[in-house]
């Protein structure tokens, strides 16, 4: 029979230590490493025992995708999930605290149980009592969902597989809570979260149940845990936000039934998540007219147009070390943004403080900010506010020039369909036998940075007569 060793793992990346030191050499954090029992492997020269034989299949056989998904009827999460929840999938969601997790799901849960689905929430953080306060502020206190209060694993599975009708949700809120007790180690750890997911998702697979856990994060925003335990579920879910702002973005990082990057856009109000069938709209709300830094970057998020400001402040400094502050957008794309201005249109901001924000809360990750960027630092730095009509994108090289962009014409119809005339894009890719869509938006081409420059100088004059 195999020994138990003592590993000192890491809590944070996982990393296996041989002894105990104060900071982990795989993610370089201070205090994350604890001792931990686990099994040892199979001695030398010892049999594994004889295994049964795994049956075989042919590629070509009968087609299974006719599998009906479980729809939650809120469309916003069903787009997410690429149509609804797979049976016998396995889903993880994380994010910060207080973000809303437990509140999408308890939603999503009673929603689910009024199609005639059966459904249970097991917690391990909070009460049965507590669980029943938020669906009353939620007003689902009506649906049919059985409600649990357990940390212990074997006991999930065995109320999981003790009924004659089975399941078609089970929420277990969080996986960090969760524990095996044949494991010597506290809940939350690494051996304990990667033992606990895996039997739920074992049990899951097996009974065909669609099996959702909450996973707690990290202050850089990752999974807490092993990485390992995005692997071995089938999608993984970020609910980000901003605690000032009541938008929240579902987002999709990881899907085996559909696509990837996928948003879906959450307001946080007193009834719960409520949905934003139009996020352009709302993104742009608030907007101010004739306001130098002020750009509107027609960006893509997975398969759905969004429109949103990008807003720019160039103020002059006497620090030796201008500040660049970044609220939305990756601090390394702006510095690149910057260098590639100075170099090829000549504006200097090297004796200026430059700050830039993504309004409404939401985070843009994609190159085709570059331009919209780029127009926003201009305008503000001339002092010349952009068109309220214009929108802008497309990325840019470190030679200068403006990139063509995936599906422009995705972007010009969703501007043109909140009332924008015009559109500085990238040079559209002339293709043989096809024709422009005509969106009824006037296309300025970008060839290079200096393009933008030259806009300005025609529109100022424009102004001017």
């Amino acid at each position: 029979m195999a020994k138990t060793q003592r590993n000192f793992i890491c809590q944070s990346c996982g990393t296996v230590h041989r002894k105990w030191t104060g900071k982990c050499d795989g993610c370089n954090e201070w205090n994350t490493i604890s001792e931990e029992i686990v099994e040892a492997a199979v001695p030398k020269g010892m049999s594994l025992g004889k295994g049964r034989k795994v049956e075989l299949f042919k590629l070509e056989g009968e087609n299974h995708e006719t599998i009906t998904r479980h729809k939650s009827n809120m469309a916003e999460f069903d787009r997410v999930t690429g149509g609804g929840l797979v049976p016998g999938s396995a889903l993880l969601i994380g994010g910060d605290p207080g973000i809303g997790k437990s509140t999408l799901l308890l939603q999503i849960v009673c929603r689910l149980s009024l199609t005639g689905k059966r459904c249970a929430y097991f917690s391990g953080e909070e009460a049965v009592d507590q669980v029943r306060l938020r669906a009353s502020r939620l007003g689902v206190t009506g649906a049919s969902v059985d409600l649990a209060s357990a940390n212990n694993v074997r006991d999930i599975i065995a109320t999981i597989e003790s009924d004659s009708q089975p399941y078609d949700l089970v929420v277990i809120d969080s996986i960090q809570t969760m524990f095996v007790d044949s494991v010597d180690s506290a809940p939350g750890t690494v051996t304990q979260v990667r033992t606990s997911a895996q039997e739920l998702i074992r049990v899951a697979k097996r009974k065909g149940i669609c099996l959702m856990l909450v996973g707690h994060v990290t202050k850089e925003g990752q999974i807490a845990g092993p990485r390992i335990l995005e692997h071995m579920v089938d999608t993984v879910l970020y609910f980000e936000g901003d605690r000032g702002h009541p938008f929240r973005i579902l987002r999709t990082v990881k899907n085996r039934f559909g696509a990837t990057d996928e948003i879906g856009v959450f307001e946080m109000a007193h009834e719960g998540l409520v949905e934003v069938t139009n996020p352009s709209e709302i993104f742009l709300s608030q907007r101010q007219e004739n306001v130098p830094g002020s750009a509107v970057l027609a960006g893509l998020e997975g398969s759905r147009p969004v429109l949103v400001e990008v807003q720019a402040l160039v103020a002059p400094t006497a620090l030796p070390s201008p500040r660049r502050a970044v609220i939305g957008w990756d601090h390394n794309r702006l510095a690149m943004v910057l260098a590639v201005i100075e170099t090829r249109c000549g504006i200097q901001f090297s004796g200026c403080d430059v700050f830039l924000n993504v309004a409404g809360g939401i985070r843009i990750s994609e190159p085709a900010a570059d331009a919209a960027v780029a127009a926003a630092l201009i305008s503000a730095h001339l002092q010349r506010p952009l068109p309220e009509d214009l929108i802008v994108f497309g990325e840019i090289g470190l030679s200068g020039e403006v990139r063509q962009v995936s599906q422009p014409d995705l972007r010009l119809k969703e501007a043109a369909k909140l009332g924008f005339k015009q559109a500085l894009c990238p040079r559209a890719l002339k293709k043989k036998g096809k024709k422009a869509p005509d969106l009824n938006i006037k296309r300025n081409e970008l060839g290079s940075t200096g393009d933008i420059m030259l806009y300005f100088a025609d529109h100022t004059e424009k102004l001017a007569s």
